[in-house]
């Protein structure tokens, strides 16, 4: 059943008393909405609170609209409408852009919010503070995870997109967070930081150094927007990597990067308990794969 309304058929509804729910953000509503409607954002908790603030009656007529008429959202809010008893609910063909394509009145606060950040060409530094490394080993019978700190790093931005990009990890802080008793977590740390794995006092620091960027076109927000590609440096060894990675323009100017890879330990010469180099391991038994995530904050 086509649930969906024209621009002319809700100017006559709106006439007729209909309440008019623009499902956006409440950042996106004030830049712009079709004048004379309300907000309850899809993405917010609150959002049937905020519809019982605009329409308590749920035999009133609404009518909602999100950004572009091409996702879900308005669908979505629909059915949470309609699960709660409200028995008149419509949606908006083509959502506000739609609206606003047919020169239909609007109201707007601040329309420069509409725009989306670009990536700027520029130098970068990482926020150590507000950015980090992630890591998750595994064996037969658990997993463990910490973090390692960041020392320092750069971004280079050009013609829109990284070009290149260095990032200096301390080895030392490397950091355990699953392992409550304090005697197996202080000796998990000790392991760690030993021979047996990375050696920090021979290899204080790893690094990654970033070579290559391949844009990934017409990819929805969210998902990787690029592969990248650089210089893997753990202990003594230096192996090139790829990995899919996002790449985030920010309102203030800065930039965050997420990325996952997983990594076969061994090519860096970490190799305790490594079923292919070393035989009846039995507890000792620790997998190859090492999962790394990152995530950067550059200013």
């Amino acid at each position: 059943m086509d649930n969906t309304i024209t621009c002319n058929e809700l100017k006559e509804r709106m006439a007729a008393g209909a309440v008019v729910i623009d499902v956006m953000t409440p950042e996106d509503f004030v830049a712009c909405h079709v004048a004379g409607a309300g907000n309850a954002c899809i993405y917010e908790m609150v959002f049937l609170d905020r519809i019982a603030e605009c329409a308590p009656d749920r035999g009133t007529e609404l009518v909602l609209y999100d950004a572009s008429g091409t996702t879900r959202a308005a669908q979505v809010a629909r059915e949470r409408l309609i699960e709660v008893g409200y028995v008149n609910v419509s949606i908006l063909k083509g959502g506000l852009a739609g609206w606003r394509a047919a020169g239909l009145p609007v109201e707007a606060e601040d329309e420069g919010g509409m725009v989306e950040p670009a990536l700027q060409d520029g130098t970068f530094r990482i926020d150590v503070e507000k950015s980090s490394l992630e890591w998750i080993g595994r064996n037969l019978n658990n997993r463990h995870h910490g973090r390692i700190g960041i020392r320092e790093g750069e971004l280079v931005i050009r013609g829109g997109w990284p070009s290149e990009g260095s990032i200096v990890l301390e080895m030392n802080t490397i950091t355990e967070s699953d392992i409550q008793d304090p005697f197996w977590h202080d000796m998990l740390i000790r392991h760690l930081k030993s021979d047996d794995f990375f050696a920090v006092e021979r290899f204080p620091t790893a690094s990654f150094r970033l070579t290559g960027w391949v844009t990934q076109h017409g990819v929805s927000p969210g998902a990787p927007n690029g592969i990248a590609t650089g210089a893997l440096t753990i202990k003594d060894v230096t192996r090139t990597v790829s990995f899919p990675a996002i790449v985030a323009p920010q309102e203030d100017g800065s930039i965050k990067a997420h990325a996952t890879l997983d990594i076969d330990r061994t090519h860096w010469n970490v190799c305790y308990g490594s079923g292919k180099l070393f035989e009846r391991l039995g507890m000792h038994l620790v997998h190859d794969i090492i999962s790394l995530e990152l995530f950067i904050l550059a200013r």
